[in-house]
């Protein structure tokens, strides 16, 4: 199981959005991602990430690469997740 995956679902622990969960949309390369929340799900924007500052979670939604903000959030609607994707956590920031 790769942690790094599209359509994994992360925890963002650096920056605005630290603690907020997201979805990965697309590999850019070996160091960044696109995500996704959808902004109207949990206020997360799409956007580039440096994967250094995704936590990854065990849960994962079925899409497909470059996938719209309204495929992710129908795919997490029907996963059932879009109350667990609303939840904040206090992230873990990794020690480099």
């Amino acid at each position: 199981m790769p942690a790094i995956e599209i359509g994994r679902i992360c925890v963002k622990t650096r920056g605005r959005e630290a603690g907020k969960k997201c979805v990965i949309v697309d590999i850019i390369d070996e160091n960044f991602v696109l995500v996704t929340g959808p902004k109207d799900v949990n206020k997360v924007k799409r956007r580039r990430v440096n994967i250094l500052h995704l936590e990854p979670t065990d849960k994962k939604i079925d899409i497909n690469k470059g996938a719209s903000d309204d495929e992710v959030k129908k795919k997490l609607e029907e996963a059932g997740l879009i109350e667990f994707m609303k939840q904040d956590v206090k992230p873990k920031i990794p020690v480099i």
